[in-house]
């Protein structure tokens, strides 16, 4: 007997339907999965058989072939076990077969049949948000985040037994729902107020949140880096429902989603200056996210930025440039969403006591020319903003008076996007003043007879090139 279910699977931070089709007739038994499964796919036979058992129903000694289908896309992870199951139980006729083609249903099974949470559910049912379903079974670990974008109603489910009594008609759960009206702003427990001192960095900062700006900052240790780079978080303005969406999906593919569901604030990703290639940018034999999709419609810091070894930061361009990855396989090309806000860090010098006036440099010239040329031309040109950060004076840190709060400085860099999406409002595509094309920089940064003369002078005084010479003018107009 045949029986077919319907289930899905996720392709970078997209859902691609999947038709399991299970026939069960007599002969040897054997237990076959083709359609590219991967090596999680094919121990679903184990976890499958007793999962059955161990739940009241019966293991057909039959011989068993499995289909997923399309065939040419590879499949992958444990989440086919529960639909595998399911399509067994009505392929032997333990169950009928009426309900099936009106759910999506998709989970990873235990032994004792109950089910476990799986990567990447709120891409898996997007696939189908345009079919004529019942609903939607999945792990109860599951339901929050798959409601949040589904328009089928979504049910929380915690074994096997429950999903093939629903399925008889023995049984009838309720809807789990994830209003987006419910979203709210993150407590953060950093501010700004905590800063002392630091004043022209902090307004740097404030001006690179507010048109979407790379950052370098340079100076010695202890000057408050890494401090200000952390609460650049908390002058973003909030998530939009639809930052929200991607950046969920991303990490839920990454598996790193809480069970609430929805992501409400800016991810801030700080990698170890250690981090591989593939770590940052993403990949791997079966691609991931990496730490610039993690960090999407948030802030990438890389702290030590000349630490990191070169390859790592030169495979940065294409993100900086497109806001996007894309990772090549033999069978497909997958693309993860890299539209991050880079907030880099360094010393002035090996021994980061140049620019400090209390304390001596033991650096030749030599040193600190080969200290600084760690970091390539190309990748320099992409960072917007450079500042130095001098050390803090003694008067900032003992005072009792503290900075001014993030959230003063959000409603400025708030009033800030609200002129630059009103001005961008007919074009795809362009949110901030950064992610202006040449097009729109003819438009809105048009410069006066003083303003190009002045461009001029520091174009050949400073050895601008094309691209740095752009920066400058969506800088100029942030501003």
């Amino acid at each position: 007997m045949l029986a077919k279910v319907l289930t899905s699977t996720a392709v970078g931070i997209d859902g691609l339907a999947v038709e399991v089709e299970v026939d069960v007739s007599n002969g040897l038994p054997t237990f076959t999965i083709v359609g590219l499964p991967n090596a999680e796919v094919k121990e679903s036979r184990d976890r499958v058989r007793s999962a059955l058992r161990n739940s009241g129903y019966d293991f057909p000694a039959k011989r068993i072939v499995v289909n997923l289908a399309p065939a040419n896309i590879r499949k992958e992870g444990p989440g086919f076990d529960l639909p595998i199951a399911v399509g067994l139980a009505a392929a032997s006729g333990q169950i009928s077969q009426d309900a099936l083609s009106r759910f999506l249903i998709l989970g990873e099974l235990s032994l004792d049949g109950g089910l476990k949470s799986i990567r990447g559910a709120l891409c898996m049912v997007a696939a189908v948000n345009g079919r004529n379903l019942d609903g939607i079974l999945l792990p109860a670990e599951n339901a929050r985040e798959a409601a949040i974008s589904s328009k089928i109603p979504v049910y929380g489910i915690a074994s096997l037994g429950e999903v093939l009594a629903i399925l008889e008609g023995n049984l009838k759960p309720q809807p789990v729902t994830a209003s987006l009206d419910d979203m709210q702003l993150a407590h953060s427990e950093v501010d700004f107020s905590e800063v002392k001192g630091q004043e022209h960095a902090k307004r740097a900062v404030e001006v690179a949140a507010a048109g979407g700006h790379n950052v370098l900052m340079t100076g010695p240790p202890g000057s408050g880096k890494t401090m200000i780079a952390r609460r650049i978080p908390t002058i973003l303005p909030p998530m939009t429902v639809d930052e929200a969406i991607e950046t969920t999906k991303i990490y839920s593919v990454a598996g790193l989603l809480k069970v609430d569901g929805l992501l409400t604030q800016r991810p801030f990703r700080s990698p170890h200056h250690t981090v591989s290639d593939v770590a940052l940018i993403g990949g791997g034999r079966i691609p991931h996210p990496g730490e610039v999709s993690l960090a999407n419609h948030g802030v990438l810091f890389l702290d030590e930025f000349t630490e990191f070894r070169q390859s790592a930061v030169e495979v940065l361009r294409q993100p900086l440039e497109d806001r996007l990855v894309t990772i090549s396989r033999a069978q497909m090309t997958l693309t993860f969403p890299a539209n991050f806000m880079l907030v880099a860090a360094m010393n002035p010098c090996p021994c980061g006591n140049l620019t400090d006036p209390m304390k001596e440099c033991r650096c030749s010239p030599r040193d600190i020319e080969r200290y600084r040329r760690k970091i390539s031309e190309p990748i320099l040109d992409r960072i917007d903003i450079h500042i130095e950060v001098p050390p803090v004076r003694y008067s900032d840190i003992s005072g009792q008076v503290g900075g001014e709060p993030s959230c003063s400085i959000r409603e400025r860099v708030i009033r800030a996007r609200r002129i630059q999406h009103e001005r961008f409002r007919t074009i795809p595509g362009v949110f901030t003043n950064a992610q202006m094309m040449p097009s729109q920089m003819r438009t809105y940064c048009r410069l006066d007879r003083e303003g190009a003369e002045l461009m001029k002078a520091a174009c050949k005084r400073l050895g601008l090139s094309a691209r740095s010479y752009a920066k400058t003018l969506k800088v100029a107009r942030t501003i």
